[in-house]
């Protein structure tokens, strides 16, 4: 049974949450499983009942009482909500050891990212290959985004480079940005930039190790 739309904006900080139960579900599909209960995903994925309730409520009244969730419309629901129906065209610029990891990352496929080109400003670099076909040359950027539908560029240059490298792709046109460089990135267009800061996250888990 399809649920019932409230049509009521999803907060922001529902939203990484609704990727980690969806994670969650689709390992649960794999394994065959055909209905969940909120608490049952809850304890899997370290969540509250009510949160993982209230987080569904935003598009849509699921589950039927004493019986839970019906994985599968879950699942196909929650890729919906996140974009995932559709396939997304993503460039890596830097192929240094965490471009490279993310390039041979497998997992960003069977989500429908598809990752279309590579770049490195390094002659000794371009034209090998880091795990998404021939690492094409910095200078051929713009060229290469004018005439493909690129919808995320992921940065992992170094520091000193990072802004310039994201004021290029953002002026090309590209309009999503994922940020791996520690710099706190800006634009002066409309984009969707976000930040991943490697460093932030293991200072944040030294201080909670010292504490413990």
């Amino acid at each position: 049974m399809s649920p019932s739309r409230r049509n009521e904006p999803i907060p922001e900080a529902t939203v990484p949450r609704l990727s980690r139960y969806l994670r969650k579900l689709q390992e649960m599909q794999g394994q065959g499983k055909e209905t969940v209960s909120s608490r049952q995903l809850a304890e899997a994925v370290g969540a509250n009942p009510a949160q993982i309730r209230k987080d569904l409520s935003y598009f849509g009244e699921f589950g039927t009482r004493g019986v839970g969730y019906d994985v599968k419309t879950l699942v196909e629901e929650l890729r919906q909500q996140l974009g995932l129906d559709r396939s997304w065209n993503v460039i890596i610029i830097g192929s240094g050891k965490l471009g490279t990891a993310l390039a041979l990352y497998r997992g960003f496929e069977r989500q429908g990212f598809n990752l279309v080109g590579m770049f490195d400003s390094d002659p000794d670099v371009v034209g090998t290959d880091r795990g998404a076909g021939p690492v094409l040359s910095s200078d051929r950027l713009e060229e290469f985004i004018a005439g493909n539908d690129v919808h995320i560029a992921m940065i992992t240059t170094p520091a000193d480079t990072a802004q310039d490298v994201i004021d290029r792709v953002v002026a090309a046109g590209v309009p999503a940005v994922l940020n791996f460089a520690p710099i706190s990135a800006t634009a002066d267009q409309p984009v969707i930039l976000r930040q991943v800061d490697l460093s932030t996250e293991l200072m944040t888990l030294s201080f909670y190790l010292d504490k413990s």
